[in-house]
């Protein structure tokens, strides 16, 4: 959606939720009001984060700010590049096959399997006693 020259759009990964607003700007990034370097400590997640604005050539151009909710650090940084991609597609339709052809469009819907009655875990039985 854009508002102002803002686009920004939602992603989504395990139970976290980010609402991500990218406009043209210097490359700031912004997570929860705190930089993207106090926010995640390791140069993985960060990599992992800006890989939709590296495979579409745009690195640095945007201004981002990040709102999230739940999950943990991986889940929330799967979240974050799911929500630029989008917002780059806002931005920018013609960025759709790059994107689509890198997987970063696709919601990763894998989630922790609930826990079964009668079991300790989700697929643990308790140990069989035969006598």
């Amino acid at each position: 959606m854009v508002k102002n020259d803002e686009f920004w759009a939602t992603g989504r990964r395990k139970c976290a939720v980010a609402r991500v607003r990218i406009k043209p700007g210097t490359g700031k990034v912004v997570i929860n009001g705190m930089p993207i370097n106090e926010y995640f400590t390791t140069e993985a997640l960060r990599g992992y984060i800006n890989q939709p604005l590296a495979v579409s050539s745009h690195s640095g151009k945007f201004d981002i700010a990040v709102t999230l909710d739940g999950g943990g650090m991986v889940g929330q940084a799967g979240a974050i590049r799911h929500g630029i991609a989008r917002a780059l597609i806002e931005y920018d339709e013609g960025l759709r096959p790059i994107l689509k052809s890198c997987g970063m469009l696709t919601r990763d819907a894998r989630v922790k399997e609930r826990k079964k009655s009668g079991q300790p875990g989700a697929r643990r039985r308790f140990q069989f006693s035969k006598r």
